[in-house]
């Protein structure tokens, strides 16, 4: 099978339009139209049912993609295993990463690494760590440097690099910042807003919380901290926010023991050769960690 075809049909699949995979791919939409139909052609199956300006997979085209993936996965590790063999740091490297770590942690990494290897055309995508470790799962970014999940399955591993302690927060004019120390079961009369229910964060407060024997009543869930602390700031409700955001708008609510905390690291897929550049700023990362040096 054609790569060229196979990888205009998985982008397809992933953008569910042939105007976004045209767009995507750097191709006009009868080019990608003509790659998928002789894809289609040489298989004697129809890959996408197209309805108006959607398409859908059909039962071949569903049964097709994740070996299409695959595919394409070797394709890049063979790739990239012989550029390799140069020795050179150069090319695209991709990672996905959160808004919050792109925003509070990486500027001095990315500073450092492009200073180091302007040859690498690095291409950052911003995304939930979830989403993230499941695109790191298909191969289609060398490395995630996200919240990392309480525990990762084979073949995706995780680099701890810095640990991010959790703090229960509150606007200064919010009820709860008035007493010294607040009970657990006093946050159940106040609306929180939190973190939405996939994500790890949210995963180590309810747990944490329901260690305590203490559900609440979220008024509101969304995955940008930024948005968080802004929503607590004007008074809106009680959060959870990495101690590293604490500023002079909010205040950290002493809850009488209550432990939360978070890592943020690496994730990387084992089965998959890591380019030099990712090597380089995997070396970069390791360096700017606060925790003790582990193989990557």
């Amino acid at each position: 099978m054609d790569i060229a075809s196979l990888h205009a049909f998985v982008t397809i699949a992933d953008s569910g339009s042939f105007s976004l995979a045209a767009d995507r791919l750097h191709l006009t939409q009868p080019a990608v139209s003509k790659r998928v139909a002789t894809l289609e052609e040489e298989l004697s199956v129809r890959l996408f049912d197209r309805l108006g300006r959607t398409v859908r997979l059909t039962e071949a085209g569903a049964v097709l993609l994740p070996r299409a993936r695959r595919i394409l996965a070797e394709v890049d590790d063979s790739r990239r295993a012989l550029r390799n063999l140069s020795g050179v740091v150069a090319g695209s490297l991709t990672v996905a990463t959160s808004h919050h770590i792109g925003l509070h942690r990486l500027p001095p990494v990315l500073r450092t690494f492009t200073a180091r290897y302007p040859q690498v055309r690095l291409d950052m995508r911003f995304m939930d760590s979830e989403i993230a470790c499941a695109v790191v799962l298909r191969g289609e970014v060398e490395l995630a440097i996200v919240t990392l999940p309480p525990q990762v399955d084979p073949p995706l591993a995780t680099l701890p690099l810095w640990p991010d302690p959790l703090a229960v927060v509150a606007s200064r004019a919010h009820p709860l910042a008035e007493f010294k120390t607040v009970v657990p079961q006093q946050l159940r009369e106040h609306a929180a807003i939190l973190p939405s229910e996939a994500t790890f964060t949210r995963r180590v407060i309810e747990e944490e919380l329901s260690r305590l024997g203490v559900e609440i009543p979220v008024a509101f869930a969304t995955n940008y901290l930024e948005t968080i602390k802004m929503m607590v700031a004007v008074g809106l409700g009680w959060s959870v926010l990495p101690r590293t955001m604490l500023d002079g708008e909010l205040v950290e609510l002493p809850i009488a023991g209550l432990r939360l905390d978070r890592t943020l690291g690496v994730v990387r897929h084992t089965g998959h050769t890591l380019s030099n550049a990712a090597g380089a700023l995997l070396a970069i990362l390791q360096d700017r960690s606060t925790l003790p040096a582990q193989s990557p």
